[in-house]
């Protein structure tokens, strides 16, 4: 993939924060289970800077989340995690349903590869 040293921040917080984060990079006021920040906009091949950019993750949501779905919340902020490394790497979901799958089958190849067994 060419993206060999390669760094990212990653934060791990609480509901309010994430949704005062959210609130003011994305004008949604609520809270979100993760959050991406790519330093660069081109094709991650391309990346002029090693830094790769930012994942913010409610352990919160994750909490709540994992849960719900009856899974370990390391096993749920491992996927949000991934999520938003992808999102890093110019994977999208929201463009169209195409594009969604792509990065849905990337995340569970990737989680394949670290899931708890």
């Amino acid at each position: 993939m060419g993206n060999h040293e390669k760094e990212l921040s990653i934060l791990l917080t609480d509901d309010e924060h994430i949704r005062q984060l959210n609130r003011q990079y994305l004008n949604r006021d609520k809270p979100t289970n993760v959050l991406a920040f790519p330093v660069s906009r081109g094709p991650a091949e391309h990346f002029e800077s090693n830094i790769l950019g930012d994942v913010v993750v409610s352990v919160d949501t994750a909490e709540r989340e994992a849960r719900q779905a009856g899974i370990s919340i390391e096993n749920r902020i491992y996927q949000l995690l991934l999520h938003g490394l992808l999102h890093l790497l110019h994977y999208e979901h929201e463009e169209s349903e195409q594009e969604a799958e792509l990065m849905e089958r990337e995340e569970q190849r990737l989680f394949s590869l670290i899931e708890e067994k």
